[in-house]
This record gives structure tokens, sequence and C-alpha cells, in this order.
């Protein structure tokens, strides 16, 4: 992570985006082409989108074959990124593939074929371009042009990634509304996998993973006797984890009007969690996907406080 200057340095680049002004407080955006885009708000770090695809190594295609989107509180980076390492490390709960606020699916059928999209071997997920990239006070949205490739590089789908990120007061940190389009392009495509290998989730910092048993992730659902593996279409998921000293609480929250039957894969102490669903999209057309992450410092709100986040998404 870079000094705190690094930050600072927004409003003199010219990178075309709007909102870059509007107050001390504000959002705002840095980046690097082609590799990642910061959004900033009065110059601290909130997030960052990783859009960089390089193929000319097995390591570097390794390192960006995805996009995904980091969390950042300051300059603490919450979320888990490949880390340089593309190797399973006996003892170490790694999984690398595992990369801040993700999507895909391990078992994706298309013209009788089977692709993986989640650990990506011989395939990848391309950002193509940015639709659009918009600050106005404390409110971002990115909107990112995906294209999920077969072994040939030619799509299976297209993927229309929008992300609407809230700044929000203390204790919280952000808000992040998560929509994916998903358009089938080429033949009907089946999404198949399992709860932990597939669906749009979260992972938190390796430090959670390799760290001792108080900052381990812990798991609390809107009502006594949830069983996440086997109750399904749950309205909201949240977790708890200490890193760099603090705990941080996330809430994965499900909109109403995404596929049932819907399972959330929220038991792994080190911290990877979200929903998975199985579904259908006929060629030509697309699959509407909406989640809701809050992510804050402190301890685990009470039910009552994250019911009333899930009411205020769902309506």
């Amino acid at each position: 992570m870079r000094t705190v200057g690094y930050w600072m340095v927004v409003a003199s680049l010219s990178m075309g985006l709007s909102g870059l002004a509007g107050g001390a407080d504000a959002m705002s955006f840095e980046g690097k082409d082609g590799q990642w885009l910061d959004v900033l708000c009065g110059g601290q770090p909130v997030a960052r989108y990783m859009i960089a695809y390089d193929p000319s190594t097995s390591q570097r295609r390794f390192e960006t074959y995805k996009p995904f989107l980091h969390v950042y509180d300051g300059e603490q980076c919450l979320t888990n990124g490949p880390d340089g390492q593309s190797a399973y490390i006996k003892g170490q709960i790694r999984y690398p593939h595992h990369r801040g606020i993700y999507i895909g699916w391990n078992k994706l059928n298309c013209e009788g074929k089977r692709y993986d999209l989640w650990h990506m071997p011989n395939v990848a997920q391309v950002h193509q371009r940015f639709e659009q990239k918009r600050a106005e006070g404390k409110v971002a949205t990115i909107v990112s042009v995906v294209h999920w490739n077969d072994p040939e590089g030619k799509p299976l789908i297209v993927e229309r990634r929008t992300m609407t990120i809230r700044a929000l007061d203390a204790p919280a940190i952000a808000q992040v509304d998560f929509q994916s389009e998903l358009k089938a392009v080429r033949a009907d495509v089946q999404l198949k996998g399992d709860p932990e290998h597939a669906g749009v989730q979260y992972r938190p910092h390796n430090d959670v993973a390799t760290g001792s048993a108080d900052v381990k992730a812990k798991y609390l659902f809107h009502a006594d006797g949830i069983d996440p593996r086997e109750d399904k279409d749950l309205p909201w998921v949240a977790m708890s984890y200490g890193l760099g000293g603090k705990r941080y609480t996330v809430q994965h929250v499900n909109h109403p009007a995404n596929p049932k039957g819907t399972v959330y894969s929220a038991y792994r102490d080190y911290g990877r969690f979200g929903a998975f669903f199985e579904d259908e999209i006929e060629n030509g057309q697309t699959l509407t996907l909406r989640y809701r992450l809050r992510i804050a410092r402190g301890e685990m709100p009470s039910r009552e406080a994250l019911a009333a986040q899930y009411a205020a998404f769902a309506k």
C-alpha cells in the first residue's frame, strides 16, 4: 500500500472522470491506466477496482485473470488479493483465487462444454472498458464491461458490472451496491457449481486466515437456528472479523428479486462468504443480480439494525 501522499494527489490529475470536484470529503477517482481504478473520499481510499489482464507469463495471468473490488479502511486493505502466490501452501488457507468482492461459477456449461470461471485454469474474466465513472458527493458509480472468455479468448458471457460505492459516516466505512447483468452471447449458459465455489462473494484479508482465534470470522443470521448449508433464500448474512488490531463487520444482503434457491456459504472461519445459486441464461438473454455489502468498523450490530438495512435495500 502506498503512502497517504499518493492518495492525496487527485485534483491535479486529469482522467476525464466526472465528479472530481465537490468538497473536501467528496468522492473522486485515481487510477493507473489498465491496472486499477481507485475510489477515494476526501483523498482517502475506500475501494480499488482491479482491472488488469496480462497473459504474458503464467504468473501474471494468474494474478490478473479476473477483475475484483478491494475495500479499504484508510491505508488498511480489508480484502484478499492474489498476493503473488499461485500455489496452495500446505498448512495455510490462502486460496488466492478468493479476491475482494468478486463473482464467478466453477461449473459454467455452454455448447456441451464445462468451464471453470472461478479458479480460471484456462479461462478468464477480462475487463473491456468503463461505460461510466461518476462521482458525486459521497457516492461513486463504476460501470465495467467484462467478458467471460473461453480458452480461445471468445466470450461466453458479456457482463455489465455496476458498483455503486457510498462512503458512510463512522463507524461505518462503505456500502457497495453490486449489480451484475450477465448476458449469454453465444448459446444457452447453465450456471452450476456449489456454495463454496460460485456466486457473489466477499473474502477478507488473508491475515484473518493465518491469524489467531480471536481474529477469525464469526457469522450472524436473521433468525436463530439457521443452517446456511440447508436453509435457502436468506435475506442477509453478517460476518465479523479482526484485522490490524480492529474488528470489522460485513453485511451481505440478498435482494428479493435475485434467483430463488440461493444458499449462503457462511461458515468458514477465514471469512470467505457469499450467495450461490444455480440458473440458466438463454442465448441472447440477460440475468440481473443485485447485492449490497455494507462494511463497518466494530462488533457485530444487532439483528434489528441489520434487518433495517435489508429492508432499505429490498424496497
